[in-house]
């Protein structure tokens, strides 16, 4: 297996956990309108970036590949901003949100480099034809 699977994978279980993790910490807080569509969206939006993430993986072209890890970035950040509205609300305990928030920006950070990569050899590629 090369460098880029096993980072793909690793990657993959990264975002399927934090995925996870958002939907298992928000389904404990009770009904309220404050919560209910900051909840959708942040779901919406984190599993968005799971999934996408395994398609980008599965891409058949490097085109393919740098359209969904677009998408991926996008996805990211928009987790990233429903965590900070979920911490600036007072909706979870510090302990959680900071895990959380740590999480979802190393998320961003990391594809964000990725999509450069790949934009970068997308470049490169179509240069050479």
């Amino acid at each position: 297996m090369n460098a880029d699977n096993n980072y793909n994978q690793v990657f993959s279980k990264r975002t399927k956990s934090l995925t996870i993790t958002i939907i298992n910490e928000l389904s404990e807080i009770p009904y309220s309108d404050k919560i209910s569509n900051i909840r959708k969206q942040i779901f919406r939006s984190a599993s968005s970036t799971a999934s996408n993430y395994r398609a980008m993986c599965r891409g058949r072209s490097l085109k393919e590949k740098y359209s969904k890890i677009c998408i991926v970035v996008e996805e990211a950040d928009e987790t990233l901003f429903w965590r900070e509205l979920i911490d600036e609300l007072n909706l979870l305990e510090t302990e959680k949100i900071n895990s959380l928030l740590r999480e979802a920006d190393e998320i961003v950070k990391s594809t964000s480099s990725y999509k450069k990569k790949l934009g970068e050899d997308l470049k490169r590629s179509n240069n050479q034809l």
